[in-house]
């Protein structure tokens, strides 16, 4: 079977924050089913910032490969591409990243209007949230750099 390249030349990826090794395209918000769809992308041989799922995540790995890591930074699980996952919220903190090459992950996040995400230091400490409201903001904020 072929094996073809994702190009994402046409995607505008905006950075979240000071957040490193990850780049983001929001997709679409259904506030009223409480869905945001976006596009994370993950530096290759990289971790992103330890975090939580605290709403019910789909994902599709739609180029290379996604680990996710344990907090102490062991590998947990590996996603080749093409994989697809439920996974309902979970008190699991975890880090991801790509593999040999940057990794871009479809995710639909649903049925929350509340805290999507926790943000955590090394120390499992809370740092920040994410909720509905901070998607919808950087949504707007990219629609307006993007003149829609």
């Amino acid at each position: 079977m072929a094996s073809y390249n994702f190009d994402d030349r046409n995607i505008h990826w905006n950075k979240l924050g000071d957040f490193e090794h990850l780049v983001y395209s929001v997709l679409d918000i259904d506030e009223t089913n409480k869905i945001v769809d976006v596009l994370f992308k993950f530096a290759a041989n990289q971790q992103i910032v330890l975090h939580r799922h605290m709403a019910h995540n789909n994902t599709l790995v739609i180029q290379g490969e996604h680990r996710l890591y344990e907090p102490n930074g062991e590998i947990k699980e590996i996603r080749p591409v093409g994989s697809y996952t439920s996974s309902p919220p979970s008190n699991d903190p975890h880090r991801e990243g790509g593999g040999d090459q940057d990794v871009v992950v479809f995710f639909s996040i649903r049925g929350s209007d509340g805290v999507l995400y926790e943000i955590l230091d090394d120390d499992l400490n809370l740092l920040v949230t994410l909720n509905m409201q901070d998607i919808i903001g950087l949504y707007k904020a990219q629609q307006d750099i993007a003149g829609k």
